[in-house]
C-alpha cells in the first residue's frame, strides 16, 4: 500500500522489551515468594532461634548479681544488700503459699540453705548468695507471696543483709554477660528435661506458665526444682 511503512519494533527496541519482560517475570516470582505460607521443614538454625526465644522468657536485671542457685543480690542503702530469687525460679515453681525467711540477726553463709517457700504443700529451699547478717525481712511479701511472682526483682525482694567481704562475694557471683550465658545454659538443661513435652510448658500464644515444672512431673517436681536450685544434696 502506497504511503504505508512497516516498522519492526523488536528490531528497534528489542533490548528494552526483553528487559521489561524479564523484570515482570521476576516481580511475579518475588511476590509469590513473599506470600508463600507453606510449612517449611525445621532446620538446625531454627532450633537455635527457638532456644534464644526461650531464654527471653526468663528475665535478668543487668545490674544485679546472681548465685547459680537462682538467688540474687543488689546493693541497697547503708551498705546493705537486698536478696531475692530470680525470674527463672519463680516461673519454675509458681506462686508460693507460705514463706520461711531467716529472722533479723541470723548469720548467713554463701551456698548454705537460707530461704524456704511452700508450694503445693512442699517446701522448696534456696541457698544464700552471700555471707552476712540479716537486718530486715520483707513483711509485705510474707503477707502477700504473689508479689514475688509479679515483681521478683523489686517489690518481691525477700531479705536485707549486712554483707561480709562484699567484694569477694561479688567475685563469686554472676553478672552482666556472664549471667546471660549462665541462664542460656540453664535453659539448655531445661530443654533436655522437657523434650517432647513443650506443649505442656507453653500456653496458647507461646508463653511460659508459672509453676510449669509441676506440669512436667506432678509427683517429683520438687526434686527437679532442687536440682536447679542446687539443694538436691
Amino acid at each position: 500500500m502506497e504511503g504505508f511503512k512497516y516498522v519492526d519494533i523488536f528490531a528497534t527496541k528489542g533490548i528494552e522489551y526483553i528487559v521489561a519482560i524479564v523484570f515482570l517475570i521476576m516481580l511475579v516470582w518475588f511476590w509469590k515468594w513473599l506470600n508463600d505460607t507453606s510449612v517449611r521443614p525445621m532446620v538446625s538454625g531454627e532450633k537455635i532461634s527457638h532456644r534464644v526465644s526461650l531464654v527471653d522468657w526468663f528475665h535478668l536485671v543487668n545490674d544485679y548479681y546472681y548465685h547459680q542457685g537462682h538467688t540474687w543480690i543488689f546493693p541497697d542503702k547503708n551498705n546493705n544488700v537486698k536478696v531475692g530469687i530470680d525470674d527463672f525460679a519463680q516461673k519454675l515453681i509458681g506462686e508460693p503459699t507460705d514463706l520461711s525467711l531467716p529472722k533479723s540477726g541470723t548469720a548467713l553463709k554463701q551456698g548454705e540453705r537460707a530461704l524456704k517457700m511452700q508450694v503445693d504443700g512442699k517446701w522448696i529451699d534456696f541457698l544464700s548468695p552471700l555471707d552476712g547478717e540479716v537486718v530486715e525481712i520483707n513483711e509485705k511479701v510474707i503477707q502477700s507471696p504473689d508479689i514475688l511472682n509479679r515483681d521478683p526483682y523489686h517489690a518481691g525482694w525477700l531479705i536485707k543483709v549486712r554483707p561480709e567481704r562484699l567484694p569477694v562475694t561479688l567475685n563469686n557471683l554472676l553478672h552482666g554477660k556472664v549471667a546471660r550465658a549462665w541462664i542460656e545454659e540453664t535453659v539448655n538443661k531445661l530443654s533436655h528435661i522437657i523434650t517432647g513435652n513443650s506443649g505442656v510448658v507453653l500456653q496458647d500464644g507461646g508463653k511460659i506458665t508459672n509453676g510449669f515444672i509441676k506440669e512436667l512431673d506432678g509427683k517429683e517436681w520438687d526434686k527437679i526444682a532442687a536440682e536447679f536450685f542446687l539443694t538436691n544434696n
